[in-house]
C-alpha cells in the first residue's frame, strides 16, 4: 500500500499556514485550525506536515473531537 503524496512545506502555503498556527506549542481543535489556517482537510494536512518531519501529536478531547500541537504528548513542545 503506497503512503500520502505529501506537499512539500517549502512550496505549500496552506502548509505553511498550518504550521504558522500550530507553532506556538498550544492545543488547537480541528475547527479551530480550519478558521485560523483557512484548511478544509485538516487530518489531511496534519499527515503531510508528519510527511515533511514536523512531530505534530493530537490527542482526543471528548468523544468527537481532536486536538493538535507540534511537540510531545507530554506537554513539552
Amino acid at each position: 500500500m503506497a503512503g500520502i503524496r505529501a506537499a512539500r512545506l517549502d512550496r505549500s502555503p496552506r502548509l505553511q499556514r498550518v504550521l504558522e498556527l500550530l507553532s506556538d506549542g498550544r492545543w488547537y481543535s480541528t475547527l479551530d485550525i480550519v478558521i485560523g489556517a483557512g484548511v478544509c482537510a485538516v487530518n489531511s494536512c496534519i499527515a503531510e506536515l508528519r510527511a515533511n518531519g514536523i512531530p505534530v501529536v493530537c490527542r482526543r478531547v471528548g468523544r468527537e473531537r481532536f486536538e493538535y500541537r507540534i511537540g510531545s504528548s507530554d506537554g513539552r513542545a
